[in-house]
């Protein structure tokens, strides 16, 4: 068998320790792949697969990408799910002697992507470990783009339960867990690996060990003891961090990373959200069309730079559980919507910051270029500006903000000293440093220009010499500078001129001249552009070296940025302040629902809501569909969210007494991928909440029991509020909806009960919803009304009311199917019978003497034609 040649046997050794990864195996200006990830690549990337000599008989298999233009390749197979391993050339091949060097200088992953053109703006891209120690979780959460890092420690009782509303709440792309998790909890093993819509990475034991975790700690922060940075010696949460810091080494294959410091957290300082209320309060996305519009955070979010839209949605997804910190938030909006010239100028200020987190992050990577810093320096000019604004700030979370942001004037000073307004992309190719900045490029390029000018010198005096008005001096990057002449003044030629190439139009020729200036020339061109890179990769490092410095303001801006929009929003929107208190009581006045009453084009009807912990722990509201039960009960949660958040609320009051989590249960869905049914998932998502709701906690549970027969559906239905209701068992602040109006008769016999339906004005068999609640249980469902306002043909109406009023004589009875549609009456006897079931159902009570008329009027037109 051939022997493989020398570079596909670099490659094949490269590949043997990236197994998990498509290669971008660097050759010349082309990332190649070779072989099965090829075949991947091209599937994957529609790219044509084509094939390239080896030193075997079989081609190898390959496809290629421009590296210039890889990111899009990489972003799709990332995408995907895919790892990608970049091989550069870690020599340069003009000076190479033989095959040339090639190294893996970073794996890209779902959960290390560091490239702008890869990430969504608004939201972390998070990288997460799982880690079980004696009996507790530690989760670690990791923006590798930001140098986020979030860490909290979830004990044994409702271990699981916590762990998946942690990792639903992040989202990340990437976990990385150790196959000693599966025999912990399988049920973990099973959310992460099938439900979690993530890529999960295995990772050896040894990642996860404290011991080899504690010496990362020390390396990295420069602390010997872990307690200092918040984490317990050799507990869950230093495994889940240490995996994840040696992950980001690895992939990285630098310990230059932008992790500098960790916020531990406890889940009691925010309220609880699990994945089924942050979707069906449709918080950062809609349900049906997974899009932001029509989400509250497409409401809240008025913010001006990427680091503010990603901190707003984190808020929006973990409300406070400190009245302390929740009051902090409402004095900064209360202080920003009464100066409504600081809220613009503000604005002003803010437009335009570029994500300086993820920018820092690149230069901390070596993978920022010239431009990246020129956006560093013209967004650090902004910086002393919005200091300047908050000058006189009077609140605490303000003056806090002001401290926050470091004008950073070294650094932009020297990138504007530096840097020059044209800098291309590339980084090696010249043009990055401005004139006057360093003499030797000065003088190079001095060199540079005088040899292309004494160029232009010798083809005029050539041309004179030789009489050859054709004559070209030219340059290429293979025969460098060369006279150019036409076949026709070839017997002018001189004789010191030297053939080089003969073309079909006319023949090259050099001199010992045009020799000298080129090396002249190219040599002080390689030398200018070798010593340009030198001197911006410094400017690089030193303003890497101040991350600590960038991410501090980073995070300042990030704040008055939330704050501004919460104020702007508010004030737009007729908000108010409400009062979040630890009374326990929920009282709301004229309450709006914030999404809805943007998209609709008539006026909002508000609604007033009492819960508390004492004689209305419990609303039980009954009303037709469509009516706006569904909507009145989310608009309750998203009020009570909102508050917690920092930001102002749509009421004219509200009064919240502070929340550990909102739970609820709304809405008709399946996960046949499980094989769970309707009322299965519906079970599940009950059996949760009342495993995990304390008596601080707002339930909000839309029809429970609808998914089976009547009478098993009501059992249930009474049973869960028996229970949700009881002060013994729970007495959690509940809103029921439900179409058991049996269930109303609960009100006489628990105290906490309370009764409200949707208003609804019936006229006929026309039904009008007021969309107003007012207190005591519907006295009907109008079902089939509303079937007929959703467009049910007349004749399914008819005789939905014929069993409907057999129903109420005998019972519930069995039924003798209606007349197929041939068996059809005379039309005179139709139109008869059409009239007189008009009559029986006109309720002149409720007519004005004009409408009496024209009804009247319209009867007797209909019975003059029967």
């Amino acid at each position: 068998m051939a022997e493989l040649s020398p570079m596909m046997k670099q490659y094949l050794n490269i590949k043997e320790q990236n197994k998990d990864s498509i290669l971008f195996f660097r050759v010349g200006d082309f990332y190649e792949m070779f072989f099965d990830d090829a075949k991947t690549a091209s599937e994957e990337l529609d790219l044509t697969l084509t094939g390239k000599d080896c030193g075997q008989e079989e081609r190898a298999p390959m496809c290629g990408v421009p590296y210039h233009s890889c990111e899009a390749y990489i972003a799709r197979l990332i995408e995907k799910g895919h790892k990608v391993a970049i091989c550069e050339q870690v020599e340069n091949p003009a000076t190479a002697k033989g095959l040339v060097k090639r190294d893996i200088i970073r794996v890209i992953t779902p959960g290390t992507v560091i490239e702008d053109s890869m990430l969504e703006e608004s939201r972390n891209n998070y990288l997460a470990a799982v880690a079980i120690v004696s009996g507790n979780a530690g989760l670690c959460f990791t923006d590798a783009s930001t140098g986020d890092c979030h860490v909290t420690l979830i004990p044994p009782d409702g271990l699981e339960a916590a762990v998946k509303d942690e990792l639903m709440r992040f989202s990340p792309s990437e976990v990385l867990v150790c196959g000693e998790l599966r025999s912990n909890s399988q049920e973990l093993w099973d959310f992460i690996t099938k439900k979690l819509d993530c890529a999960v990475t295995e990772r050896p034991a040894a990642s996860f060990d404290t011991r080899r975790t504690e010496r990362i700690y020390s390396e990295h922060f420069g602390v010997s003891e872990l307690e200092n940075l918040g984490i317990e010696r050799g507990g869950a949460m230093a495994a889940a961090f240490g995996a994840v810091i040696e992950y980001l080494y690895d992939t990285g294959k630098s310990r230059n990373i932008s992790v500098n410091q960790i916020d531990v957290y406890s889940s009691e300082q925010y309220m609880r959200l699990d994945m089924t209320a942050i979707r069906n309060l449709e918080l950062t996305e809609t349900m049906r069309t997974k899009s932001k519009k029509g989400s509250l955070l497409w409401v809240l979010d008025k913010t001006k730079t990427p680091m503010g839209k990603r901190l707003i949605r984190s808020w929006i997804e973990k409300p406070l559980h400190s009245i302390t910190a929740v009051n902090a938030r409402q004095n900064a909006v209360e202080e920003l919507c009464s100066d409504a010239v600081l809220r613009g100028e503000l604005a002003e200020a803010l437009t335009g910051v570029r994500d300086v987190e993820r920018i820092m992050t690149k230069a901390v990577y070596a993978t920022a270029g010239a431009r990246d810093l020129l956006g560093i320096a013209a967004t650090a000019h902004k910086f002393p500006v919005i200091k300047k604004l908050l000058e006189n700030s009077k609140c605490r979370l303000l003056r806090e903000i002001y401290e926050g942001i470091d004008p950073l004037y070294d650094i932009s000073s020297l990138i504007d000293a530096a840097i020059s307004e044209k800098a291309p992309i590339t980084v090696r190719e010249g043009g990055i440093i401005k004139d006057g900045y360093n003499e030797e490029i000065d003088l190079l390029r001095g060199h540079m220009k005088n040899g292309n000018d004494f160029l232009s010198e010798i083809e005029a005096r050539e041309k004179e010499r030789t009489g050859i008005k054709s004559l070209h001096v030219k340059y290429n990057k293979v025969f460098g500078y060369y006279i150019e002449v036409s076949n026709s003044f070839l017997d002018k030629v001189p004789e010191d001129y030297i053939r080089k190439q003969t073309l079909t139009n006319g023949e090259r020729f050099i001199t010992e001249e045009l020799k000298g200036i080129e090396q002249r020339v190219l040599t002080a061109k390689d030398r200018a552009f070798q010593l340009e890179y030198e001197i911006f990769d410094g400017i690089r490092k030193q303003t890497a070296a101040e991350l600590k410095r960038f991410q501090q303001t980073a995070a300042a801006i990030a704040k008055i940025d939330v704050l501004r929009s919460f104020a702007e929003v508010s004030v737009n929107n007729r908000y108010t302040r409400p009062l979040v208190n630890d009374g326990g009581a929920l009282k709301i006045i004229n309450g709006r629902h914030p999404v809805v009453e943007q998209v609709i084009s008539t006026p909002f009807v508000s609604n007033d809501t009492l819960l508390d912990m004492q004689e209305n722990r419990c609303t039980v509201i009954t009303g037709p569909n469509m009516a706006g039960k569904s909507t009145y009960m989310r608009q309750v949660a998203i009020i009570s969210l909102m508050a917690q958040t920092g930001c102002f609320v749509p009421a004219q009051s509200a009064e919240i007494g502070l929340l550990d989590a909102i739970f609820t249960r709304v809405g008709a869905s399946d996960d046949l991928a499980a094989g769970q049914s309707t009322f299965m998932v519906e079970m599940s998502e009950v059996a949760d909440i009342l495993k995990n709701a304390t008596r601080r906690s707002l339930l909000i549970l839309d029809e429970i029991g609808r998914g089976t027969s009547t009478f098993d559906g009501m059992s249930i239905a009474r049973a869960v509020l028996e229970f949700v209701n009881d002060k013994k068992r729970l007495g959690a602040k509940t809103l029921f909806a439900t179409h058991y109006h049996e269930l109303t008769e609960m009100e006489n016999e628990l105290s906490g009960v309370k009764n409200y339906n949707i208003a609804v004005k019936k006229r006929g068999d026309d039904i009008t919803f007021l969309r107003r609640i007012v207190r005591g249980g519907a006295d009907d469902s109008y079902g089939i009304e509303v079937a007929k306002l959703s467009g049910i043909p007349e004749e399914v109406i008819k005789r939905a009311k014929q069993v409907l009023k057999k129903t109420e004589e005998e019972g519930i009875v069995t039924y003798k199917t209606a007349p197929a549609p041939d068996m059809q009456l005379p039309i005179e006897m139709q139109q008869a019978e059409e009239l007189l079931s008009e009559l029986k159902t006109l309720d002149v009570n409720t007519l004005t003497p004009i409408e009496a008329m024209q009804i009247l009027f319209d009867l007797a037109n209909k019975a003059k034609s029967v």
